[in-house]
């Protein structure tokens, strides 16, 4: 036990509090038990290390342990949880939760045997509560972590600090704000390394942008290899195919999937690709795009596919043309807080509602016009006018 003491320890000597995500101030960190999901590599575990250095003076009180620890091959949760709990610790921080066989009921068990302590936990983005198993989601405050915004990125960066705006503000008063902020900022090149290298905040840790793509391929392949067996029961070739798949939609997205042609390229069937998909998509490596109106329909073929972010587009060595690139971007930073659907006139339709046409500043309204809530996104462009937005203001949703 004196390992994990060290571990956390030292994780938490080596935290910084300088800066915090977007998520950390919503969080109702006064809940009895709350659950962080979110991708590899998006800072799940710094928002609780944060936590613990902003929020207890007494770190006695506080302990926090990687289950993923070796020492938990030969211990359980149960034991570690009796000893701190006899020696005054009142909140536990658990990181990746899912690789602990059994962590469903062993954190319901916790719950309910020490009604006094308050427990967090961090886990893969794949994680799904089964309201079957154990009841944990009646008692459970979930919250996902996304990659960083563009927002943040200029936050974290120090370059600049801004608030955050709604998409309704973006669409009524865009001119105004993207005026404000660029009398005194340029804001496209940074933009344009944001698109390249922004989305997971290790690139502070990275010396260059090939190491910052090491480091993401590095993530992909933790993610297929084991922690998408630690949530399904998978077979390894099974996994290899979700490999040769995610390489294969790098170099095709965006693209209307072909069912067959996929299934004889990894000669699998129709159900498992679309269960690969799925898998990939729950993991945030990928975004499937449907219809709006098919109802169980949208279960089965989507009608686009993207890469997840923009900066897996880059590491993954993606071919796909800016026109992808944009698509991407604007999708994970709508995502947050919107519905997203494929549209067959435009690009993208959010909440239903509205439809976007994205590209080049020099994109026009010849596919959308005389569409209602229709506008284009614009990217290279500081400033727009009428419908025509500046792709980089969607940054600042979150």
């Amino acid at each position: 036990m004196e390992s994990l003491f060290r571990a956390y320890n030292r994780r938490l000597e080596e935290t910084q509090t300088n800066y915090v995500r977007y998520l950390y101030n919503t969080i109702e960190w006064n809940e009895r038990l709350i659950g962080i999901k979110g991708a590899k590599g998006v800072g799940k575990t710094t928002l609780m290390l944060q936590h613990i250095r902003l929020t207890f003076p007494d770190r006695t009180v506080a302990f926090y342990a990687s289950l993923d620890n070796i020492w938990f091959s030969s211990h359980t949760l149960a034991e570690l949880v009796e000893y701190l709990y006899t020696h005054g610790v009142t909140h536990l921080f658990l990181d990746e939760v899912h690789k602990y066989t059994g962590w469903v009921r062993a954190i319901k068990n916790l719950y309910d045997d020490y009604p006094q302590l308050h427990i967090v936990f961090t886990g893969s983005s794949l994680l799904e509560i089964d309201n079957a198993e154990g009841d944990l989601s009646r008692r459970l405050r979930m919250y996902t972590l996304q990659g960083l915004s563009f927002r943040e990125y200029l936050d974290i960066t120090g370059t600049a600090h801004l608030p955050v705006f709604t998409m309704q503000d973006i669409l009524t008063t865009h001119m105004q704000l993207a005026s404000s902020i660029t009398h005194n900022l340029k804001v496209l090149p940074y933009f344009e390394q944001y698109i390249k290298t922004g989305y997971y905040p290790f690139f502070l840790e990275t010396s260059s942008p090939e190491s910052y793509y090491e480091r993401l391929q590095k993530v992909v392949s933790t993610v297929i290899e084991n922690d998408i067996p630690a949530v399904e029961n998978i077979e390894y070739e099974t996994l290899q195919k979700a490999k040769r798949l995610l390489m294969l939609l790098a170099q095709s997205a965006p693209f209307t999937p072909n069912i067959a042609n996929m299934c004889a390229n990894l000669s699998t069937t129709r159900n498992q690709l679309i269960h690969l998909l799925s898998l990939l998509e729950r993991a945030a490596l990928i975004r499937q795009l449907h219809a709006q109106g098919k109802g169980l329909k949208a279960l089965g073929k989507p009608d686009k596919i993207l890469l997840n972010n923009t900066s897996l587009m880059h590491a993954l060595g993606s071919t796909a043309d800016a026109g992808t690139a944009r698509e991407s971007f604007f999708s994970a930073m709508m995502s947050h807080s919107h519905t997203i659907h494929h549209a067959p006139q435009g690009d993208l339709k959010v909440d239903e509602k509205y439809l976007f046409e994205v590209g080049g500043k020099r994109k026009g309204f010849s596919q959308i016009a005389d569409l209602p809530d229709s506008y284009v996104v614009a990217d290279n462009i500081e400033i727009g006018f009428g419908n025509k937005i500046p792709m980089w203001l969607f940054g600042l949703v979150y």
